[in-house]
């Protein structure tokens, strides 16, 4: 009990004394999630918003299945993916990415893509359904249509964002496949929390996971907050 205690206690030394090595691994990892996050968004975001506004399309049958299996695809699964992509052998081998933060990136993109994708496809389509029959009446292009159905249901494009985030910034079996868990170039907070665990180094695994678990929650505590504004209206 004391070893338990001693190692929340220096984890708390090395929060509040800004450990450099920690305060690395933290800014590698939002940089690697945030940048993936934004891909994501940028190209999931509009997809989603133009399948919900489509409806029952051909091939619709094939495409939404395979959105949703995708929302629940193994991460490890993306990283061996990306990996041979990226490897001497890949098709994407030139690129030089493996074991660096692009690769890192790519992987996570692919992981929040269907979610971002598949969320909001599920919050257009609850939409009323005359609503884009008003806008088409108006003069709005498919586009503008699209962008206005996305404001129509922030709540759930906003909920899509978060559960996008939440996955990728906890996920560890894709980033260790594809970025090698190299201190001061690929390590992130999960690979971390991995291997100082490993190698009993308790405190600082503590710390890792004290602010990943902060992130989480401020993420959530967002949602929250829009989600109460969006009653009060």
């Amino acid at each position: 009990m004391q070893t338990l205690l001693d190692a929340f206690l220096n984890a708390f030394q090395l929060l509040v004394s800004g450990d450099p090595e920690l305060v690395a691994i933290v800014g590698l990892t939002l940089r690697v999630t945030g940048i993936a996050l934004l891909l994501a968004l940028l190209l999931g975001l509009p997809v989603g918003a133009l399948l919900g506004l489509l409806g029952r399309f051909p091939g619709g049958g094939c495409v939404i299945p395979l959105i949703y299996t995708g929302m629940g695809l193994p991460p490890v699964v993306v990283g061996l993916f990306v990996y041979l992509l990226l490897s001497n052998q890949g098709p994407l081998g030139e690129l030089g990415w493996l074991f660096t933060p692009s690769a890192m990136v790519m992987a996570q993109t692919i992981i929040a893509l269907p979610l971002v994708v598949g969320l909001t496809l599920t919050a257009v389509q609850s939409l009323d359904p005359l609503l884009p029959l008003q806008l088409r009446s108006l003069g709005a292009t498919r586009w503008q249509l699209a962008w206005t159905m996305l404001l129509e249901s922030k709540l759930g494009v906003f909920a899509a964002i978060v559960a996008a985030f939440g996955s990728i910034i906890s996920e560890v079996g894709a980033v260790i496949l594809v970025g090698g868990n190299i201190r001061g170039e690929t390590r992130v907070l999960t690979t971390a929390i991995v291997l100082e665990t490993r190698r009993g180094e308790f405190a600082l695994a503590i710390a890792l996971g004290l602010i990943l678990l902060l992130l989480a929650l401020l993420a959530n505590l967002a949602l929250y907050r829009l989600q109460q504004r969006g009653v009060r209206r």
